[in-house]
């Protein structure tokens, strides 16, 4: 009996120490090296500027009015949820559309009329892929450099600017491959039209 206690007593104090260790001093050492180091990921990666967030630098938002650049479709959901005082929340969740389904194709067939109506002026006819696709997560803040260069004439013509004031905008907010060879260049189309708006330096 004696022994099954003792037993019980050392399990205990190690059940105890590994929570203290593991659960509380390992969190809170770990929490405090990422705001020391990577503060601004650490908490979202939010864009602020002047004490105004704005959202963050990983999430989409949606845009549909023609002097913003457009990111890639999203699965977003305004009148399921609400919060305690009766306000609509936005929810977000993943495509799980198969491409063989007639809603697929019919959703794509809307989308590319969309942006053809709203870029008369693109260079070229074929419309890059993402822009009438949705990613894995309905919230892909990126897309690609072809993307975007694709909605520099609309860009240009609706907020009073050269198109080469444009291109200077995508650039500067252009992230490169990883590691300079994995990957594709992808263009944040947040920061885009926060620079469009003269939110961000353009």
């Amino acid at each position: 009996m004696k022994k099954e206690k003792s037993v019980f007593s050392r399990a205990l104090i190690i059940f105890l120490v590994m929570m203290v260790l593991c659960g509380l001093i390992y969190t809170l050492v770990m929490t405090g090296v990422c705001q020391l180091l990577f503060g601004k990921k650490a908490n979202g990666s939010i864009i602020e500027v002047d004490g105004v967030k704005y959202g963050s630098e990983l999430l989409a938002q949606k845009y549909t009015d023609e002097s913003h650049m457009w990111g890639r479709i999203m699965n977003l959901d305004v009148s399921t949820f609400t919060d305690d005082n009766g306000n609509r929340l936005m929810y977000a969740e993943p495509s799980n559309k198969t491409p063989a389904s007639e809603e697929y194709a019919e959703e794509i067939q809307k989308r590319v009329e969309m942006i053809k109506k709203a870029n008369p002026d693109a260079d070229t006819e074929k419309i890059p892929v993402e822009l009438v696709t949705c990613s894995g997560s309905g919230l892909d803040p990126h897309i690609s450099v072809a993307a975007a260069e694709y909605q520099v004439p609309r860009l240009a013509r609706e907020n009073n600017m050269t198109e080469e004031e444009v291109r200077d905008i995508i650039e500067k907010y252009t992230k490169g491959k990883f590691l300079g060879i994995l990957g594709e260049e992808t263009v944040n189309v947040l920061e885009v039209n926060l620079a469009l708006d003269g939110i961000l330096e353009g």
